[in-house]
């Protein structure tokens, strides 16, 4: 991989493909005509052979599943170092109407040439054993029994199924073996050690009680038949599920508290919003108050979310709430969130004051208006600039019909939209100069995040609601190589940011976790990267999150222009707390548990 480097078991480092010299090209070359700069995202979904179209099953119905979309996962399902990707099919709700297409599996054979990496997708589906023709909704990703191996979980409508992971490129349907059948309406899931007894537990959202014996009719405000609002149904109560051990779950969904309070389910995410060293679990109801599972320690959850702050507007009211991104925005140590909304709405940062208490701040963030036009579904925080802040994309597209595309094929679309963090506390949008990949007007849903390419930065995988899946292939390294002057622009004005860095300047690194037994991947460990004379970055090793979707847990941090990286901290699940050094930057980097140095517990 091109600029990247594997850390070695023994703690030495060895370099992959050495980086480019940009000193040298710049003293070596004759003076070049300023050009223009390359995009910062470019869309290469076809031309990686991820060739995936995804079908709605509309009928003429107005069926409330069809437009809900469908997500993605981006996984190593075959443990050769690279990502991999699942694309959730829905297809017609009425299977007698036609056959559906079934949900895809395409594995990634990285290739090189002239010194870069370009991921390389083949369809594996049937080879793979998987063999989904079920109404699909969601992908999680975790693994479920300490194996080495990643496997699958597909929510969907009718159906959920479980795919083990064999570790010889296989899957097998383990749903109900494992305890894991369940026919409500599901969407978002998420893998967590919420015991911290080493092994992944199931947390998963359901959405209302909609059948198609069941369905009505609803119309716009000009009178035209359109979908009705989830509040047309009944909500239906999320699932807990323990991993016992054994390769079986338990509904613990109960005792643990967690029907004590539920509303139409759309966005999961896990994250210590309380500063606990204990996972908690939030959860984005739509057009309902939010849930924040407080984790009490003892096998039990508490709601929080109205006494937290983070269940509603500061008006009271809640929102459309469909995607979640967790993560430290501001650099100071805790998770905020940032939920999506519908339009009219506006999208909203919590921001968390470091004990789990939250505040609006949507409108000092500079994103209420920038986003009060756009219905949002996937989202995520990442550097994608490697500044040391983290930046936030957006999936959007329509519920409703847009007036301004009334009459027209597909009047759901919107444009996606991306914003770079200033490092202030405020977000300026870059939509407008992202590339020609960000001026597609489509009705956008999941959205995956991880390193395809292994050059060091995140990609983005993108699934629309009736159309074709987009891969975004961050060009940030193409982007600073020598051009002339190609410091890039915001919709406003110049990029700033307090440790914001000229082309080709920026540094990062990307850790991936491994243990020899339990929660083989750190899912939940927090990660922070040591700088000299800087504050320590934190960042959490997850999969979860967005909509519908399960991203790379590998862990992107940007180290900016003038880090000097002295040492990654690993706080593990369980609490063990490690410290590693030295670690190289500009580098891919698998930190096994053990290896570091032992630290005290922080008392967290």
């Amino acid at each position: 991989m091109r600029g990247a480097a594997r850390l070695a078991t023994d703690g030495g480092w060895r370099p992959a493909i050495p980086r480019l010299s940009l000193c040298l090209a710049l003293l070596c070359s004759a003076p070049v005509a300023e050009e223009p700069a390359p995009p910062l995202f470019r869309e290469a979904a076809a031309e990686t052979g991820l060739r995936f179209t995804h079908d709605n099953g509309a009928g003429g119905q107005f069926a409330l599943p069809e437009i809900m979309g469908a997500g993605a996962a981006l996984f190593d399902y075959d443990n050769d170092g690279d990502l991999d990707a699942f694309l959730v099919q829905s297809g017609p709700l009425d299977r007698n109407a036609r056959p559906p297409a079934g949900s895809r599996l395409f594995r990634n054979d990285l290739r090189v040439e002239k010194g870069r990496t370009f991921p390389r997708y083949s369809d594996v589906t049937e080879a793979a054993g998987i063999a989904l023709n079920t109404f699909g909704m969601g992908a999680a990703v975790g693994d479920i029994d300490s194996d080495g191996d990643l496997d699958l979980y597909v929510s969907g409508f009718g159906a959920n199924t479980l795919y083990r992971n064999q570790g010889d490129g296989t899957f097998r349907d383990a749903t109900r073996e494992a305890g894991l059948v369940d026919a409500r309406w599901s969407t978002s899931a998420a893998f967590v050690d919420y015991d911290r007894d080493g092994d992944l537990d199931l947390y998963v959202g359901h959405y209302v009680a909609f059948t198609m014996a069941g369905n009505k009719t609803c119309t716009d405000p000009v009178g035209v038949r359109d979908y009705c609002a989830p509040a047309a149904w009944p909500a239906v109560p999320d699932r807990l599920l323990r991993n016992d051990g054994d390769g079986r779950f338990t509904d613990v969904s109960e005792p643990a508290g967690i029907t004590r309070a539920y509303g139409p389910a759309l966005g999961v995410a896990v994250g210590d919003l309380d500063a606990d060293g204990w996972p908690d679990i939030y959860v984005a109801n739509d057009a309902q108050p939010n849930q924040l599972w407080r984790n009490r320690r003892d096998g039990t959850f508490e709601d929080i979310g109205l006494l937290s702050g983070s269940a509603v507007n500061a008006g009271g009211r809640p929102e459309g709430s469909m995607g979640i991104a967790l993560g430290d925005p501001d650099n100071d140590g805790d998770e905020d969130i940032f939920v999506s909304n519908l339009v009219g709405e506006s999208h909203v940062l919590y921001a968390n004051d470091g004990t789990g208490n939250f505040d609006d701040a949507r409108t000092r963030a500079e994103l209420g208006r920038a986003t009060a036009a756009m219905t949002g579904f996937g989202t995520g925080w990442f550097d994608y600039d490697h500044d040391g802040w983290l930046d936030l994309f957006i999936a959007n597209g329509a519920v409703n019909i847009v007036e301004a595309l009334r009459g027209q094929p597909n009047p759901f679309r919107q444009r996606n939209q991306l914003f770079h963090n200033e490092g202030s506390g405020r977000f300026r949008e870059v939509t407008s100069v992202a590339g020609p990949a960000f001026e597609a007007l489509e009705v956008s849903r999941g959205a995956a995040f991880g390193d395809v390419d292994n050059d060091g930065d995140v990609d983005i995988l993108v699934t629309n609601n009736n159309g074709p899946a987009r891969l975004l292939l961050n060009e940030r390294i193409a982007a600073s190589l020598p051009q002339g002057n190609n410091r890039q622009t915001s919709d406003s004005g110049p990029l700033r940011g307090a440790t914001a860095a000229e082309p080709g300047s920026a540094h990062w690194l990307e850790v991936a976790l491994r243990a020899d037994r339990g929660n083989r991947f750190g899912i939940g460990a927090r990660i922070g990267i040591v700088r000299s004379g800087e504050p320590t970055v934190w960042r959490r090793a997850r999969s979860d999150g967005s909509y519908l979707s399960a991203s790379d847990q590998r862990v992107h941090v940007g180290l900016g222009a003038r880090s000097l990286l002295e040492a990654v901290i690993v706080e593990w699940p369980d609490g063990l707390i490690e410290r590693f050094s030295p670690v190289p930057p500009d580098a891919l980097i698998t930190l096994n548990r053990g290896a570091g140095q032992a630290l005290p517990r922080s008392g967290r």
